[in-house]
């Protein structure tokens, strides 16, 4: 019996011994009358197990049918087996039709000893901090190296964008390793399907920020480090960069990374992708199912997006500033670019821009002068080394050689001669007659000697 019932029969016992009234006992049975003297006398037929629920025992008519109840077990240890309980709620009721809510499903995942796809922890205690107001108005950027098609392809590195206001996932691209080119195209994506927005947030990556100490002459007078190829087209764009100091500080974009480590992995295995081509293929589809599901709506409803520039392709872009040969043309690595010959170029400081899409552009006095298409191969943009990155590694190595002692290594105090300089030591000495042996060298006048004779 339960603690409800247990306290009845003392009750029950004293009215049938007419200490208590009926009206009385069903007063502290919180009962009616008519219903106190039922139990009265059934507690007197049968008596404590007559106190006991009539429907205790009993299957609920609200219980799942046996035959969805079979189909959602095969379908959790066979097709769905490693989804968690809210994707695989999902797909049961969208997929396979079956009308089964998340607490059913993990009652049943329980019953057939599956385990949690995670462990539930408790949130420590923090201060979060407060999302942007505006759609646009901050948006979150990393990427994640994983293995996104588990054994069936290679290993990628998934490039994300997410807004802080609303946790849209604004853009997603698939790239072997986590670069500038992956981080350009995210850009790319971003501005063309929503606009600019006034911040990003990520890590000290090398491609966002300087990470090295040397500092020129021109950067110190100026009080600020040349910003990297990804900081110049910020720049230009007028897109502010905030670096966090921990995974913490950009905590939605960290968090959305569990849900596409665990959602995403999970379709594009079911799909069968096996291929980068592929996988970036789907990405749009899968953003656009994902979003609905997770996105909130923002506190302001005025967007804080801005219209991108027209010549977008232009200013994704690496920047290099190079002298033009005298046959007017520019080099960049194995490239190199052809000036318009109306007019000579030959010594002028150029800008020269390599584009995402592998174009070659040529820029003086704010004017692209001089195009050169994209290469016929696949095209990755990865950051040169120019002239001041040149001096810089200079530098550096000079400063090594200085803390190492100096340019060459130091030689031991009594080293061990030679054969070849035992026989040099050896040799004759120049005989007296020998010129190096005058007081006075020959004229200077008829010997053509560029030294002077002491006086």
């Amino acid at each position: 019996m339960s603690r409800k019932e247990v306290p009845r029969a003392g009750l029950l016992k004293a009215a049938r011994a007419g200490k208590i009234t009926n009206a009385q006992g069903a007063l502290a049975m919180q009962l009616s009358v008519r219903q106190f003297q039922r139990v009265k006398v059934r507690f007197a037929a049968e008596g404590a197990g007559g106190l006991r629920h009539r429907l205790r025992g009993r299957p609920s008519p609200r219980r799942l049918p046996a035959d969805v109840r079979t189909r959602a077990a095969e379908l959790l240890q066979q097709t769905y087996a490693g989804l968690n309980d809210c994707h695989v709620t999902e797909k049961l009721q969208e997929v396979e039709g079956l009308p089964l809510s998340r607490s059913s499903v993990r009652r049943l995942r329980r019953a057939l000893g599956l385990p949690p796809k995670r462990r539930r922890r408790a949130r420590p205690g923090r201060i979060r901090r407060t999302p942007e107001a505006q759609t646009g108005a901050l948006v979150q950027l990393d990427a994640s190296p994983f293995a996104w098609l588990e054994d069936r392809g290679p290993a990628l590195a998934l490039h994300g964008a997410i807004d802080d206001a609303t946790g849209t996932g604004l853009a997603l691209v698939f790239r072997p390793t986590e670069d500038l080119h992956g981080y350009g195209t995210l850009l790319q994506q971003l501005c063309t399907t929503y606009g600019l927005p006034l911040a990003l947030c990520g890590d000290r990556l090398g491609v966002f920020v300087r990470n090295d100490p040397h500092w020129t002459l021109e950067e110190e007078l100026r009080g600020t480090q040349d910003p990297t190829h990804f900081g110049c087209i910020l720049q230009e764009l007028g897109i502010g960069y905030i670096a966090a100091h921990s995974p913490q500080a950009k905590g939605r974009i960290e968090r959305f990374w569990q849900t596409l480590q665990d959602r995403l992995v999970s379709e594009l295995r079911l799909r069968g992708i096996s291929t980068a081509d592929a996988a970036n293929a789907f990405l749009p589809a899968f953003l656009a199912d994902l979003n609905p599901r997770f996105a909130r709506a923002p506190a302001d409803a005025v967007a804080a997006w801005r219209p991108a520039p027209r010549d977008l392709a232009a200013v994704l872009s690496c920047r290099y500033t190079r002298t033009v040969a005298r046959d007017n043309t520019v080099r960049l690595g194995p490239r190199w670019v052809q000036l318009p010959r109306r007019c000579s170029y030959a010594g002028r400081r150029v800008e020269l821009r390599e584009c995402l899409d592998g174009r070659l552009l040529v820029f003086t006095d704010g004017a692209c002068v001089a195009a050169q298409p994209a290469p016929a191969a696949d095209f990755v943009l990865r950051p040169r080394r120019g002239p001041s990155s040149d001096r810089r590694q200079r530098l550096r190595a000079a400063q090594r050689r200085v803390a190492q002692g100096g340019r060459y290594p130091p030689t031991s105090p009594n080293p061990i001669p030679s054969p070849r300089t035992r026989a040099v030591a050896t040799a004759r000495k120049p005989s007296s007659t020998h010129p190096w042996r005058h007081a006075f060298p020959y004229s200077t006048s008829n010997r053509g000697m560029t030294f002077s004779r002491n006086s």
